[in-house]
């Protein structure tokens, strides 16, 4: 069986660029809904091994940045821009972005009604 934090890191390597997914999402799609701190506490102690873990494609429930890499979210909203997600006031709009597994057997992505 895989572990949690295997499961995390599984999930979060699984979101393509451009798109984001949520704390809760990532906890859903691992298998323990309602686990969204410990996805962050996995996030918060990824390791050099780990540096094909897209971290920042994670956001919060109303898409907005993790401060714990680098103040207020610089590292994190830079490198999202870089691969073309666009940030208003510092929130990537969900409505646009967001991504579930399924997303590619749809035409454009956006996944209306799935929970956050």
């Amino acid at each position: 069986m895989e572990s949690f934090r295997a499961s995390v890191l599984r999930v979060v390597r699984s979101v393509p660029q451009g798109r984001v997914v949520t704390y809760g999402q990532v906890a859903l799609l691992a298998g323990r809904p309602g686990a969204a701190r410990a996805v962050g506490a996995v996030l918060r102690g990824l390791r050099a091994a780990d540096g094909d873990v897209p971290w920042q494609r994670v956001v919060n429930a109303s898409g907005g940045l993790s401060t714990y890499k680098v103040g207020h979210g610089e590292l994190q909203a830079a490198l999202l821009r870089a691969e073309g997600t666009p940030l208003t006031d510092g929130r990537v709009p969900l409505y646009e972005r967001q991504w579930w597994p399924d997303d590619e057997l749809s035409a454009g992505g956006g996944h209306g009604g799935q929970p956050t």
